[in-house]
C-alpha cells in the first residue's frame, strides 16, 4: 500500500489554487520577456508530444500577456514541395529568435522522429540522419548563445481517448481533431517506440529533455511553466519611467457628424 502511495498520481489541482499560481507565473514571464528584451537573449522553447497532450494549452497560458513583437509561436505547416529538398533544419532555422526575442515552437524539428517516422512520411535514412545530426544542430544553437529548453507532455492513453472524444462531441473544438489524430489511436505503441528512440538519441546533456506530466492540464501547465523560469538566469529589469502628459487644450478641432461614419450595430444592447 505504501508504494501504491509514493507511485500513484496525484489528483486533479484545483481551480482556485490553479488560477492563483498561474498568474503568479504569468507575472513573472512578464519579467522574463523584459529581461530577454533588455539583454538582447534568445530564447527557444519547444514543446514536443503526443496529439491532445496538452501543449497547445500550456503555450497559450505561457504567451497570455506576453508582448508579440518579443515572443512569437511557431506552429510550421506541412513543408512545400521545396521545402522538401531543403536541408531538414533548414525552414526551422528561418524561424530562430533574433536577439531580445522568444521563440515557442508548437512542434518542432522533432516531427521527424515522430510523425514521419511512424506514417512513413520519411526515408529511414533520412530518420537516422535526423537523429545523428539533431544534437549536433542544437549544440550549435546553444554555442551561439541561444537558450534552448525541450519539454515532452506526457499523456495516457485513456487520457488522451478522452480528449479526442470530448473534441469530437464539441463543436467548438471539432477542428483539432484531425484524421492523423485518430490514426494515432492505433498506432500508439508505435509512436511509443519513436519516443523511446528519440529520447536515446537526443536527450543528452547539453539539451536534455524535460518531461511534463499532462494527465492533468492544470499541474502540467503549472510545473511547465514554473520549470522553465527556474531554468533561465533572469532578474527583475526596472521598467522606463512614464509620465503621462497633461492634455492640452482645445484648439479648434471639431469631429465631424457622426452621421457621415459607419458604425458596427450595439448586438450588446440586445443583452441588457
Amino acid at each position: 500500500m505504501g508504494e501504491q502511495q509514493r507511485t500513484a498520481k496525484p489528483g486533479r489541482l484545483a481551480k482556485k489554487p490553479y488560477e492563483r499560481e498561474l498568474l503568479r507565473l504569468q507575472h513573472e514571464l512578464v519579467k522574463l520577456q523584459e529581461w530577454v528584451r533588455v539583454e538582447r537573449a534568445r530564447l527557444v522553447v519547444v514543446f514536443e508530444g503526443r496529439d491532445a497532450a496538452g501543449k497547445g494549452g500550456a503555450i497559450k497560458r505561457v504567451t497570455e500577456y506576453l508582448n508579440p513583437r518579443i515572443a512569437r509561436v511557431a506552429a510550421l505547416p506541412t513543408p512545400t514541395e521545396r521545402q522538401k529538398t531543403q536541408w531538414y533544419f533548414q525552414r526551422y532555422v528561418e524561424h530562430l529568435p533574433a536577439a531580445g526575442e522568444i521563440v515557442l515552437f508548437d512542434r518542432s524539428w522533432y516531427n521527424r522522429a515522430g510523425v514521419e517516422r511512424v506514417m512513413g512520411f520519411c526515408t529511414d535514412e533520412e530518420y537516422w540522419q535526423f537523429l545523428h545530426q539533431c544534437p549536433t544542430f542544437e549544440q550549435m544553437l546553444i554555442e551561439a548563445g541561444v537558450l534552448l529548453r525541450k519539454y515532452w507532455f506526457s499523456v495516457s492513453d485513456t487520457e488522451q481517448e478522452r480528449r479526442f472524444r470530448e473534441r469530437l462531441e464539441d463543436p467548438m473544438k471539432r477542428w483539432k481533431l484531425s484524421p492523423m489524430d485518430v490514426e494515432s489511436i492505433t498506432l500508439w505503441e508505435d509512436y511509443s517506440r519513436a519516443k523511446d528512440e528519440m529520447f536515446v538519441h537526443t536527450d543528452v546533456p547539453q539539451s536534455p529533455w524535460y518531461v511534463v506530466e499532462s494527465d492533468d492540464k492544470r499541474r502540467a501547465r503549472i510545473n511547465m511553466i514554473a520549470h522553465l523560469l527556474s531554468s533561465v538566469p533572469y532578474h527583475e529589469v526596472a521598467p522606463p519611467r512614464i509620465e503621462l502628459p497633461a492634455r492640452p487644450s482645445p484648439h479648434g478641432y471639431q469631429r465631424p457628424p457622426r452621421d457621415l461614419q459607419k458604425y458596427v450595430p450595439d448586438h450588446a444592447a440586445r443583452l441588457e
